[in-house]
């Protein structure tokens, strides 16, 4: 049933999709993030789902009549030199064969988020982007809040097979990303059951980050938790607040979830967390030598012979975003990679800077801060896991980006509707009339 489904889902789409290409790149990023064939247990389940989609995105590139256009700035531009840059780090690879098939993986994601910044123009393409994405993942927040808290907190909560989520530790990232997304969905919601959805969505998706035992997504949270207490209106409430859901969230959890937080600053004596110091000085030693690095697959007993230190056993990836960038390709490629993101964060401070002049454009200021405080939780989540190339951070960087070229083309004409409807951002959550409004 659940093959049939997804394939019905997919193949309803397909008409649409190949007429309006911003519905094709919806199509796909539901496909890439969600990964819902992986839920199914029969034909769907190794279908090439994400290729059919792909292809009808760029059959749609010829047959549409949309606008299509590239927003040319900074951080479009460096993440454009970014994938160049990788391509050439692939041709002077290690292991050539094996660079070249992860090289393919990346291109893919990069050419869909290239046609992504194309064909997404209107305010209605952002927001329901925006529901892809937070819902996509929000499906396993839920789904895991809700194992999490029937069980007691005892086993851990696992994202869909072959996915970059499937790792519980990945998972609690990306669910930890989604949660501002949802804030920003609640917080423009015009229907007060909607609000209210997402409320307790937000709730059971932290719970799900929880479960999953992940100490990077732990450390995640709280930098995440601390940028929205910063940017709160009224912060002793929302810190209040804060406090009394992190300490009925610890209490629940069992003692196996307390006992591996605990070892977050000891890690002389965790033979997982030296592993992790091993790997990155593998990467560091590996940068130092060759200036295009090693290429994707660089995490081999014979490289890690070479460059990782004598004290080093046996071998593994780097888990982290900036060593493992560093390793595959050199000081260029992670001087690359963390250009895009500092030109986006200050994208989105131009976007919350010239969104706050007028009323209809505030929700544009309240999504550039939602989209700050997600990007918060990927470099704190992200530095000790291997998330360099999944999809949603530079989804995020679309968000921005379109979010600007909206701005700055549109906001003076009549484009002031919402995915489905005129939709007014209500009170951050934080301060007393938000909280008070979604409870009602």
């Amino acid at each position: 049933m659940r093959d049939l489904l997804i394939l019905g889902i997919v193949f309803g789409a397909l008409p649409f999709a190949l007429r309006h290409t911003w519905i094709g790149v919806m199509l796909w990023t539901w496909i890439s993030i969600m990964n819902p064939h992986r839920l199914a247990f029969g034909f769907a389940h190794d279908a090439p789902l994400a290729a059919v989609a792909a292809g009808s995105v760029l059959v749609s590139l010829v047959l549409t009549r949309d606008k299509l256009r590239m927003p040319w700035t900074p951080p479009v531009v460096v993440l454009f030199l970014f994938v160049g840059w990788m391509c050439l780090t692939t041709v002077f690879a290690f292991d050539p064969a094996g660079s070249w098939q992860q090289l393919d993986k990346v291109l893919k994601i990069q050419l869909m988020t290239a046609i992504a910044l194309l064909a997404l123009q209107e305010r209605r393409h952002i927001e329901v982007f925006i529901w892809v994405n937070a819902l996509s993942l929000a499906f396993f927040g839920v789904k895991g809040g809700l194992h999490t808290i029937i069980n007691g907190g005892v086993s851990t909560v696992w994202g869909p097979a072959g996915s970059f989520i499937e790792d519980n530790n990945h998972l609690a990232v990306a669910l930890i990303m989604a949660i501002p997304l949802l804030n920003f969905l609640r917080m423009i919601a015009t229907r007060r059951a909607v609000r209210l959805g997402l409320l307790a969505v937000m709730v059971l998706t932290a719970v799900s980050a929880i479960g999953s035992q992940s100490r990077g997504g732990l450390l995640a949270i709280v930098a995440m938790s601390i940028v929205l207490w910063y940017r709160s209106k009224r912060k002793l409430f929302f810190g209040v607040v804060m406090a009394i859901v992190a300490v009925g969230i610890v209490s629940f959890m069992p003692d196996s979830w307390d006992s591996r937080m605990s070892t977050i600053g000891e890690y002389a004596e965790d033979r997982s967390a030296m592993g992790r110091i091993h790997a990155w000085l593998f990467c560091f030693n590996l940068a130092n030598h060759n200036l295009t690095g090693g290429g994707f697959n660089i995490y081999n007993p014979g490289l890690f012979t070479i460059y990782a230190p004598p004290e080093a056993v046996g071998f593994r990836v780097a888990h982290s975003i900036y060593f493992s960038v560093l390793g595959e390709h050199g000081y260029i490629g992670l001087f690359l990679f963390g250009l895009i993101w500092w030109l986006l964060f200050r994208v989105s401070g131009r976007v919350r800077h010239e969104a706050r002049k007028r009323s209809e454009t505030e929700w544009a200021y309240d999504l550039a801060g939602m989209c700050q405080v997600s990007l918060v939780g990927y470099m704190v989540g992200g530095a000790f896991l291997q998330l360099a190339y999944f999809d949603l951070p530079y989804n995020i960087l679309v968000i921005l980006v379109v979010t600007q070229r909206w701005l700055s083309e549109y906001s003076e004409k009549s484009d002031n509707s919402g995915a489905f409807a005129r939709a007014n951002p209500i009170q951050p959550l934080g301060s007393v009339t938000a909280t008070q409004d979604a409870l009602k």
